[in-house]
């Protein structure tokens, strides 16, 4: 979600209240409150683990095409449906359990998005390398980076995203191309795109 889903926020203007006067990013003010809790508290928060990392990776994959307040909503189901997004035990999903996670109204039911997060599960597990490891292994370098001054500074891509990208995809990996790939360097503390005055400014 790149700057977290600039559509899905305007679509919830007017739906909250900042709970005190420090400045925010404007996606995250005049909105639905997931999405100013999720500001302050997780996006650009740097993040380690592997399913914490799978768990992100896939729910940006659901997100695609859709309002990421969609999936911060139904994230707990979500979490519930995949075993907490374990690899070891999503790997070990079947044909059965697609049927049942379809037929699941508390996630998004969307067969390929399903399929492709078996699917990556198994590739997670034949890396040769912690997939946290590998994410972070495309950070660039924050010394050459400018801070954005407004949301129409960020980018939806970067060169890192985009070899990222290419990088996950040869290593199985799929619903991964550089923009979703991207907005995970964004949640996931990478790169630290709150724009310049926002109290959660690095």
């Amino acid at each position: 979600m790149s700057e977290p889903d600039r559509v899905g926020a305007s679509q919830e203007a007017a739906a909250a209240s900042p709970p005190d006067d420090r400045p925010r990013c404007g996606w995250a003010t005049g909105s639905a409150p997931d999405y100013l809790v999720y500001h302050d508290e997780e996006w650009g928060v740097p993040l380690r683990g592997i399913a914490a990392m799978f768990e992100r990776i896939s729910l940006e994959a659901f997100q695609s095409g859709l309002s990421w307040l969609t999936i911060l909503r139904k994230r707990p189901a979500f979490r519930s449906a995949f075993a907490g997004f374990d690899p070891a035990v999503v790997a070990r999903y079947d044909e059965d359990d697609v049927v049942r996670l379809l037929g699941d109204r508390g996630i998004v039911r969307n067969r390929r998005k399903i399929e492709a997060t078996l699917h990556n599960a198994r590739a997670v597990l034949d890396l040769d390398v912690p997939l946290d490891e590998l994410v972070w292994s495309f950070a660039p370098d924050p010394t050459g980076r400018t801070r954005p001054a407004t949301p129409a500074d960020v980018p939806a891509v970067s060169p890192e995203s985009t070899a990222m990208a290419k990088e996950l995809k040869r290593r199985g990996l799929r619903f991964v191309g550089p923009t979703t790939c991207y907005a995970l360097m964004q949640a996931v503390g990478i790169v630290d795109d709150h724009v310049l005055g926002c109290w959660r400014a690095r």
